[in-house]
């Protein structure tokens, strides 16, 4: 974990929710201030020249994209806008292959994290509530064609040929990330995942094995009893959906830094375009390997 995700991640868990705010916003000021030093130094790109890298550097053999992206982790370097980037992608998939996007919702940040906003409203309206995960993947939920997974936390946008094969049945899975879920379907086939301007720390797909293997996994957990249970409706359209979100109840802490150590080397590669991170992993290749190590006892998570 490079510098900032350090500071990051100890300050958002020792500091309240206004102070992170604030801070953030400080920190994207700095960065406006700075950009024109920024692309001095690193020189600027546009969605062309990022698609020309793509088809050099990302291996093409996949049937699925999964892509976490973030136009302002490519600011100010990149000349674009998330719109762009969108149908750049869709473009670059083709007709014959998948383009998927997260499409999470972690809670309503007036009310707190997503147990106590759902406690206090048990209704997630698939349609009307937006993407966290940024504008670029709010954008491509919106996209005339795309198909959404029916999960009021883990949910998953794709379009293309396999796209509903891929999402359908995500409500009925006993966990966000596990079996029955868009992160096995894609387990299951060949799935590049891709960070733009995102760092490997952001890659959901390690979740399904701890998901998967549920007890199994090398890592404390509360017991079953123990365990959070809250209850949702799924509103997708007319229909309504009553489903109940069970924590896993892992008791460590995650940390995601020990992943490269976990790998061989070959299932997932990181690098940089004009300062912009970008990473390429397969999702197949990145499941074996952490249910390998979770065999030898060696996982993602860290005793508390």
């Amino acid at each position: 974990m490079n510098l900032l995700h350090q500071i990051s991640d100890r300050l958002v868990h020792a500091l309240p929710d206004e102070q992170i705010k604030r801070l953030r916003a400080a920190y994207f000021g700095l960065k406006r201030k700075a950009a024109p030093l920024s692309r001095w130094i690193h020189g600027t790109f546009g969605t062309e020249d990022l698609r020309r890298h793509l088809e050099q550097e990302v291996d093409p053999d996949f049937e699925i994209l999964m892509v976490h992206g973030s136009v302002n982790g490519m600011a100010p370097m990149y000349t674009g806008n998330a719109l762009e980037l969108v149908r750049m992608l869709i473009d670059y998939c083709g007709p014959e292959r998948t383009l998927a996007m997260p499409a999470f919702f972690f809670g309503d940040p007036k009310i707190g994290s997503v147990i106590e906003t759902f406690a206090h409203d048990a209704r997630f309206d698939l349609k009307r509530t937006p993407s966290q995960m940024g504008l670029f993947t709010e954008i491509f939920r919106r996209t005339k064609g795309a198909v959404q997974s029916r999960h009021p936390v883990y949910r998953v946008t794709a379009l293309g040929p396999l796209a509903e094969a891929m999402t359908a049945g995500h409500e009925l899975a006993s966990t966000p990330a596990g079996a029955g879920t868009p992160f096995e379907f894609m387990a299951a086939h060949r799935t590049r995942v891709l960070g733009i301007g995102k760092s490997y720390h952001v890659m959901t797909q390690v979740h399904h094995v701890d998901d998967l293997l549920g007890d199994d996994y090398p890592a404390e957990r509360t017991p079953q009893p123990e365990r959070t249970r809250t209850p949702v409706v799924v509103v997708d359209r007319g229909e309504e959906l009553p489903m109940v979100l069970t924590g896993g109840g892992i008791q460590w802490r995650f940390n995601i830094d020990k992943l490269p150590s976990l790998l061989t080397g070959d299932e997932m590669r990181f690098w940089k375009f004009h300062n912009v991170p970008l990473f390429q992993a397969d999702a197949s290749r990145v499941t074996r390997r952490l249910i390998e190590v979770a065999g030898q006892g060696l996982c993602l998570h860290d005793p508390q």
